[in-house]
């Protein structure tokens, strides 16, 4: 493990600090940021933004939780309601996960999201980010957060990296736990500055270093802004012509009706015959359409 390479007589704490200053100043409203806002939102929010950018999940969130204001709420009714519900937010699987989470929830936490990181973690659907990301800014728990801004962030500033590279979690909770002063509600300013920082100011393409509170305490800036040459982040591939995309219009096809789509308007979605069939079958494998060629294809009833 590389040892965090801060400037001469920069301290972890005092780069922690100084974020945590910057972002109690001002920062961006989010909804799960107010004040108060119930840890139910907070997860719905965290699973909402997996991929999706913040303008279109506000909207649909607000729209979930007037619809399903609980765990036992969104758990009383079919998964395939959820994944309606989901619409156009990308990578339904998540609905399936979220509807599963909740039904957790209802079933064996007497319909309160759980506080502790582990028992989160045990949700479906809830990996390390999501459950530290709950139990932080729902329920104020001192523990390290780290998304992709924050892994960028850190990567320039602690490093002295111009990029991230391939995840290092191990590395990275540790040099954010690093940052983290010993007081629980600095510790979330913390977490929640960092991750602004790098999705506001410190950005991939056209950081805004001039704007950064912690400039002058930057490893990268120091260091005359080197190029990276560690390996490459993995790239996702591009969406039109993917198997992605074809599971997107069965999907949207699907979803849409409240009868069973034949076999025949699926087969009009698409040309190539091989991938679309490779698409059906991945949906019906992942759970989020039942049905078959005979009766036709539907949203999950149970």
């Amino acid at each position: 493990m590389r040892r965090p390479a801060y400037p001469e007589r920069v301290s972890a704490s005092a780069i922690g600090e100084r974020i945590a200053d910057w972002y109690a100043r001002g920062h961006r409203e989010l909804p799960w940021r107010a004040s108060g806002y119930p840890a139910w939102g907070i997860l719905v929010s965290e699973f909402m933004l997996q991929q999706t950018p913040v303008a279109r999940v506000i909207p649909r969130l607000a729209e979930w939780l007037e619809r399903w204001p609980t765990p036992a709420d969104l758990a009383a009714v079919p998964p395939g309601e959820a994944v309606r519900a989901w619409d156009r937010l990308g990578y339904p699987r998540r609905a399936l996960a979220l509807h599963g989470a909740a039904t957790a929830i209802a079933e064996h936490h007497g319909n309160v999201v759980p506080s502790e990181v582990d028992t989160l973690m045990a949700l479906p659907g809830v990996g390390p980010y999501t459950a530290r990301a709950v139990a932080a800014f729902a329920y104020g728990v001192r523990t390290p957060v780290v998304d992709v801004n924050a892994r960028r962030v850190m990567a320039r500033a602690v490093d002295g990296e111009g990029e991230a590279g391939p995840a290092r979690p191990r590395h990275e909770l540790s040099a954010m736990e690093a940052l983290l002063p010993e007081d629980a509600e600095r510790a979330r300013l913390v977490n929640a500055g960092v991750m602004e920082l790098g999705q506001t100011v410190c950005t991939a393409r056209s950081p805004r270093c001039a704007a950064c509170p912690i400039a002058d305490q930057c490893a990268w800036r120091s260091a005359g802004y080197p190029e990276y040459t560690g390996r490459p982040a993995p790239r996702q591939k591009p969406y039109a012509g993917s198997d992605r995309e074809v599971r997107g219009r069965i999907m949207r096809v699907v979803r849409a009706g409240d009868i069973p789509v034949p076999l025949a308007d699926i087969e009009g979605l698409w040309p190539d015959a091989a991938q679309r069939e490779r698409a059906l079958t991945g949906l019906l494998r992942d759970g989020l359409i039942t049905g078959n060629a005979r009766d036709g294809y539907e949203l999950p009833r149970s």
